[in-house]
């Protein structure tokens, strides 16, 4: 083959040998580009200061270099940006329009900040800005689809830069400095064959060499494909390759013909891998992806990848996994390709291999994390050796860097609809994976996305219990985010889809749910009522922790109602419940309710020996932090009994565990352990494991 990678998208060459990229012509275009950079707008020339960034739009057809030339801009002036360059890709390898919430999601990580799950465009996009206002950074937005999505992204900063490529001019965004590009310069295109294939060819018929550029118009992307050809068949003279190209027919233009031109020249398995890229989500393969789509072994895959890079066909992506990247202007090519030489049904089994395949990899992603369980090292020892991860570290990295890939193979699975049980499969372990590597309030905006893709799944199949578990996720995802609104919405909802499928897990966690929105909500009459029927259910089912810990939630209820007689004999109850069913930790943080509502109440003697009793408990629980918020409540009610010196001594205890505390982890004395909207989960979607 050879020894160099070529970005098919554009001139921006990178020599294995060296390391070192190299860029071909578009002189004239960098130079105009730099100079737009610091040229006045409208707003400075008529005294305005300007309200936005400075946008650059590099305007050209797939296959023009337009990438590749925003890349090289980027490089060159980066160092004006201090706080780096951020990259977005707005529209999906198809030519879908990726929408602006999960665009601007996808910056807000990228700059380091956390985003609500679940928040609206306008949220995110405020929240984006926001997060820019302070900063001077360059924003490269490839492939945008239309003014919209730009105009959304756009930091109200004119510090910052956004380098923008599209297919066409932006109309509706002011003062947008264009660039049009069309082919290649002759002599930079011969260049570009020369790096290639060596200059032995070149010089020998240059005529044919300028015959090559003129059948391929110019376009970088076509060029890198031709020379991938000739590189690889060092007796070819480039006149041969100008006469195949000036007979093929057809609308694809030169870079469709080169592409046609290539894979017939392919062996018969390496061809059918290239057509089946055009399945690969978000346009990123790395071996395992190749492998199951294709049905071969992975390091035959990534031989062959390997190849395809030699050719041009694909990329490296940006990232240290052994991952490629489809070039954009392939990706509908191949698609065409597939389409007429795949059955349909041989392409859906190359789908379903490789989300197959993606399910496995997140079982032992996930598996590896359970050290403590032999279910889970036997299932792990089980897998194939090239499925395993060597450790959790390593599980983890892979799990991050493979995200984009492995939540748009989700969102591909389930816009399929031909393939929902492998796609339910898929969600489940992705969720699963995710909580257990990166913790579910880290994951949760990426959460939320998911379990909405269950949902969708779940009300096209119909699947009542599926529903109710998406729902309920999504839910309690709404109410840690203060949408407790829109949360008691999808709670009740969940309440009938659960009683749809005869789910009583569901149904008793959707009416506990649906009474902790309203108890949010001050609401209390209706959250207390909630609770009591959560509560017969449990009872009814002999579910008796459980149900301790209802009559907690209702007597909390009643306290914030001011019903301190209702609270006391529910807080009475459920200490009754914990002791008899041996939860020592239950039991002293319901001890300690109970005194507090017997402060409330106007009961201090009382109060000080519940608290008394509810130390003893902690100290058994080892609940070091309910002690020192105990022994803090104590010292309080014994000021107000007035026995300054018994206050004392406790605070003095409670200073003494508090020091032993990091801070971070120091109570309050208005803690309320059975507050809250949920005090329990639910798997993250029903289906087989």
């Amino acid at each position: 083959m050879t020894d160099q990678a070529v970005d098919t998208d554009g001139v921006r060459l990178s020599d294995e040998a060296s390391g070192e990229p190299w860029f071909l012509g578009r002189t004239r275009e960098l130079k105009e580009l730099r100079a737009d950079i610091e040229r006045a707008g409208l707003d400075t020339l008529s005294g305005r200061k300007a309200p936005r960034a400075r946008v650059l739009l590099i305007a050209g057809r797939p296959g023009s270099g337009r990438t590749a030339l925003a890349e090289e801009l980027t490089a060159r002036v980066a160092d004006a940006y201090p706080d780096g360059v951020l990259r977005a890709r707005l529209s999906e390898p198809d030519g879908t329009r990726v929408p602006v919430d999960r665009l601007a999601r996808e910056l807000l990580t990228a700059l380091g900040e956390t985003s609500a799950p679940g928040a609206g465009e306008d949220d995110l996009t405020g929240a984006l800005r926001t997060a820019l206002a302070e900063r001077r950074a360059l924003l490269l937005l490839d492939d945008a689809a239309d003014a919209g999505q730009v105009d959304a992204l756009l930091p109200d900063t004119p510090g910052c830069l956004a380098v923008v490529v599209s297919g066409g001019p932006l109309t509706g965004i002011a003062d947008v400095r264009p660039c049009t590009l069309g082919g290649l310069d002759t002599k930079s295109a011969v260049e570009l064959l020369s790096r290639r294939i060596g200059s032995v060819r070149i010089t020998v018929d240059p005529r044919a060499a300028e015959c090559l550029v003129e059948e391929c118009q110019g376009q970088p992307a076509a060029l890198a494909l031709a020379g991938g050809w000739l590189a690889a068949r060092p007796k070819a003279a480039v006149a041969d390759l100008a006469k195949h190209l000036h007979a093929e027919t057809g609308e694809s233009g030169p870079v469709g013909r080169v592409l046609r031109l290539a894979h017939a020249a392919l062996p018969s398995p390496a061809a059918r891998i290239l057509r089946l890229l055009s399945l690969a989500p978000a346009g990123l393969v790395d071996p395992h992806t190749a492998s199951a789509l294709a049905g071969c072994s992975v390091s035959g895959a990534r031989t062959t990848l390997d190849d395809f890079v030699a050719l041009g066909l694909l990329r490296p992506a940006r990232s240290p996994l052994p991952e490629y990247e489809v070039p954009g202007c392939l990706h509908p090519l191949l698609r065409a390709l597939a389409e007429q030489h795949d059955r349909p049904a041989e392409l859906q089994l190359a789908r379903a291999r490789m989300l197959e395949r993606t399910v496995r990899l997140l079982q032992s992603c996930r598996a590896i994390t359970e050290t403590d369980s032999p279910q889970a090292r036997e299932k792990l020892l089980g897998m194939p050796r090239a499925l395993r991860f060597a450790t959790p570290r390593d599980a983890a990295e892979w799990l991050k860097l493979r995200r984009p890939a492995l939540l748009a193979a989700a969102r591909l699975a389930v816009a399929d609809g031909e393939l929902d049980t492998l796609a339910r499969r898929l969600m489940s372990q992705l969720v699963r994976a995710m909580a257990a590597h990166f913790g579910t309030r880290a994951a949760a905006p990426d959460l939320y996305g998911v379990h909405r893709l269950v949902l969708d799944v779940a009300e096209r199949r119909e699947l009542p219990r599926e529903k109710a578990a998406a729902l309920l996720n999504l839910a309690d995802l709404d109410a840690r985010t203060g949408r407790t609104a829109e949360a008691l919405v999808r709670y009740r909802a969940a309440l009938d889809a659960g009683r749809e499928a005869d789910d009583p897990y569901a149904t008793g966690r959707a009416m506990e749910s649906v009474g902790g929105a309203h108890l949010e909500l001050g609401d209390y009459d209706r959250a207390a009522d909630w609770f009591g029927r959560a509560l017969a259910q449990r009872l009814a089912r002999g579910e008796q922790p459980d149900a301790a810990r209802l009559y907690g939630r209702i007597g909390t209820a009643h306290t914030y109602a001011g019903r301190y007689g209702e609270a006391l004999r529910n807080w009475r109850a459920a200490v009754a419940g914990h002791r008899r069913s041996g939860d020592v930790a239950a039991h002293a943080r319901a001890l300690s309710e109970l005194a507090r509502v017997q402060e409330y109440a106007g009961r201090p003697e009382e109060s000080l020996r519940t608290c008394q009793e509810a130390v003893e408990w902690a100290r058994r629980a080892e609940d070091v932090r309910l002690q020192a918020a105990l022994h803090l409540r104590l010292a309080d009610t014994l000021d107000r009994l007035g026995d300054p010196t018994a206050a004392g001594l406790h605070r003095g205890a409670a200073e003494r565990m508090l020091a032993a505390e990091p801070a971070g982890n120091r109570p309050s004395d208005d803690s309320d352990p059975e507050h809250g909207a949920n005090t329990c989960e639910i798997r993250s979607t029903p289906t087989e494991d």
